[in-house]
């Protein structure tokens, strides 16, 4: 079974190279506890990969067997554009591997199409550089949903594509979007990402959901990894469950693997320690 890796050492081989192509995976988290800083780690290896393979060999190791490189790497924004991530990417890891990363990470920047219903200003969120042709096509769109849906089409085949966050589009219910059709379009993800054979990373903040919502979420997700804040005397640690995760989930167990302390290093967010059941 070809794997595509996360990017985050320790958890690759922990797992076999990484997750099975044809994915969908949820990274469900409370704030600052790690969810954000492992999208970023995961963009920015298999970036690396590409441009730097020594540096990347250095930071990440050697690749399984079964494992692949996808060719190109998208990361999706509802409300953030290049530059904010490459900042975020920079307080995350190494000026090194940013500097190289990048230039193979495709941003899309959806701001214009998820803010033009709302009464924000215009030139908050729009670029000095947008001509009055680009501003009225972004005004003809069907919408946040279908230019998500669009771009997805013409680009995750066989890559891997980022969206930062599902949080920001459940943001938009009420205006032009229900409940439903954010759990519709996270389970079609999930029916494409199996034609579409790469592997799909969404961002969601746990706050922001109810138990119903987050389990279907999970429902429509090939695999779910939690992030929370564990309290021991007076230190905080992160902290990562594997909530579920088809085709991943049964080598976890037969491990006893029930939950991974975390960190983050100079080459991003990495697994620390790993406690087993007993």
């Amino acid at each position: 079974m070809t794997t595509i890796p996360f990017g985050v050492p320790r958890l690759d081989s922990i797992i076999g190279g990484g997750v099975p192509s044809g994915n969908v995976v949820l990274l469900v988290g409370e704030a600052g506890a790690g969810a954000r800083e492992f999208m970023y780690t995961s963009a920015a290896m298999n970036a690396l990969a590409h441009a730097d393979p020594e540096r990347f060999d250095l930071h990440y190791g050697d690749l399984a067997d079964d494992a692949r490189i996808p060719p190109e790497i998208h990361y999706l924004s509802f409300t953030a554009d290049r530059d904010y991530i490459e900042q975020e990417l920079a307080y995350t890891m190494t000026d090194e591997i940013v500097d190289a990363a990048v230039d193979r990470i495709q941003f899309r920047d959806f701001s214009p199409e998820y803010f033009q219903l709302s009464p924000i200003p215009r030139d908050w969120y729009m670029d000095e550089t947008t001509s009055l042709q680009d501003l009225g096509s972004q005004q003809n769109r069907d919408g946040v949903v279908s230019a998500l849906g669009d771009y997805l089409s013409e680009h995750a085949a066989g890559n891997l594509v980022l969206i930062d966050s599902i949080t920001e589009l459940i943001g938009t219910i009420g205006d032009d979007v229900t409940w439903t059709e954010v759990a519709t379009v996270m389970r079609g993800l999930m029916k494409a990402s199996h034609q579409w054979d790469g592997l799909i990373i969404a961002l969601v903040n746990l706050e922001t959901l109810d138990a119903r919502e987050l389990g279907h979420l999970m429902d429509a997700a090939g695999g779910t990894l939690q992030f929370e804040w564990e309290s021991g005397g007076s230190q905080r640690a992160r902290t990562m469950v594997v909530r579920s995760f088809r085709g991943v989930l049964s080598r976890l167990e037969s491990e006893n693997i029930v939950r991974f302390e975390t960190e983050i290093n100079e080459g991003g967010f990495d697994v620390s320690d790993v406690r087993k059941i007993r």
